[in-house]
């Protein structure tokens, strides 16, 4: 009776670590923020989860806040501004996608620290096809899409959806 306790228990841990497994394997990660290249949507050393599954079933929307395989061991957290076959023009400090100007209210709160303008200067003539165009929300210093390109849906790892820690933080991402 005792001995069948025990497998019973074991059972019960590997079914749990099995569980586990596949949900940070497929379903949720936990992500540590590294740089201040996303403020004010993400600080430095935000502990944020994001789904990994979401675009098994769906593709990428404009302004979703992911997490993509960089280079070979970093993952970067940037936001879409450009999807495949996208014309892509910023001027003034205004964002023109396929001719049309779009608002970026995420913005806003660094907008009003300054006069300067947050994003130089530059066009993308098209995004090309199963391509991502992305932006840090800190234009200044995110090194993104204008320094490393486009990068290829398949680097995506997912969205960026919730804010955990720091607790005071609690937040899901805009």
């Amino acid at each position: 009776m005792r001995n069948k306790n025990h497998w019973d228990w074991l059972h019960v841990i590997l079914i749990a670590f099995a569980l586990a497994f596949v949900i940070r394997m497929y379903l949720f990660a936990p992500v540590l923020v590294d740089g201040e290249s996303m403020v004010p949507t993400l600080q430095d050393e935000d502990r944020l989860i994001v789904n990994k599954f979401q675009y098994h079933v769906k593709t990428p929307e404009r302004f979703d806040v992911i997490v993509f395989h960089a280079t070979e061991g970093k993952d970067y957290i940037k936001r879409v501004i450009g999807l495949p076959g996208d014309h892509i023009v910023y001027q003034n400090d205004q964002l023109y996608i396929n001719d049309m100007p779009v608002q970026e209210p995420f913005l806003d709160a660094l907008k009003v620290l300054t006069d300067e303008p947050l994003t130089e200067d530059f066009i993308v003539q098209e995004v090309p096809a199963h391509h991502l165009f992305v932006l840090g929300d800190n234009r200044r210093i995110s090194k993104d899409s204008r320094i490393i390109g486009p990068i290829n849906e398949k680097a995506v790892v997912g969205e960026a959806q919730l804010v955990f820690w720091p607790f005071s933080s609690f937040h899901f991402t805009p």
